[in-house]
């Protein structure tokens, strides 16, 4: 699991990773990485939809995002920020596999985006 101050918890820190970060999505996921130049550890949030289903189901899948993410935290870049967005169908999602690739992806275009500049 991720410690608590690994995760986000400010609206304003979920507000700028959606608004102005580097954007994924997958089947069940959208993931957002926004990179600031703070020497802070990376943090991480979720933001998991009611169309997923009740409470408990919404619950579950956020376990279950929060250990994917814990896998890939040590390969955030330093004063990072990560959202990961579950959409409708995601409770029933293979996360492991799935959060690997939005996590991935947006590690990718951060470097491409870097080398480009």
């Amino acid at each position: 699991m991720l410690a608590k101050s690994a995760r986000l918890t400010e609206s304003g820190d979920f507000a700028r990773a959606t608004k102005s970060g580097i954007r994924y999505s997958s089947t069940n996921f959208v993931g957002y990485l926004y990179l600031t130049k703070s020497v802070e550890p990376a943090r991480a949030g979720l933001i998991i939809s009611k169309a997923v289903g009740s409470s408990v189901a919404r619950h579950r899948l956020a376990r279950k995002i929060r250990h994917c993410i814990f896998d890939h935290y040590t390969t955030l870049p330093s004063g990072s920020l990560l959202v990961i967005r579950g959409l409708n169908k995601s409770a029933t999602a293979d996360c492991k596999s799935e959060i690997s690739t939005v996590v991935a992806h947006l590690l990718r275009k951060t470097k491409d985006r870097a080398a480009t500049q």
